[in-house]
């Protein structure tokens, strides 16, 4: 099942035409002034079937909802979602692991420092 937010749409509030191209550009994260030059330039090299495949996906591509993202931090993170999920779940892991090692360093402090709270963890063992 695919999230709202891994799924390409079309941006109509960036469009120009349809909204194919700034959707592909929300999607990729690159900027849509190169996809739109990309775009025109593929359809002078390939005679016009990228035209038709343009409507093809205007029409069949959903309306971007309006309130995707809460702000610009939540669309870069699944910008690189889309990029590279393996590399996206390495980076929560690696933040996991500091937050645990931060958490384990504060409780070691505490517990050090508690020497009632010692006493009681060492009597439950």
């Amino acid at each position: 099942m695919n999230s709202p937010r891994t799924t390409l749409y079309r941006d109509k509030h960036n469009a120009k035409l349809m909204g194919v191209c700034s959707g592909i550009a929300d999607y990729t994260g690159i900027h849509v002034f190169w996809i739109r030059l990309a775009a025109v330039g593929l359809t002078f090299m390939s005679g016009g079937p990228l035209i038709i495949a343009y409507f093809i996906a205007g029409f069949l591509l959903n309306k971007k909802p309006p309130h995707l993202y809460r702000d610009e931090s939540e669309q870069k993170y699944w910008q690189g979602v889309r990029q590279s999920p393996k590399r996206t779940a390495r980076e929560i892991r690696a933040s996991f692991r500091d937050v645990d090692r931060r958490l384990a360093a504060v409780e070691a402090h505490y517990v050090s420092s508690n020497p009632r709270l010692t006493a009681e963890i060492e009597r439950l063992r």
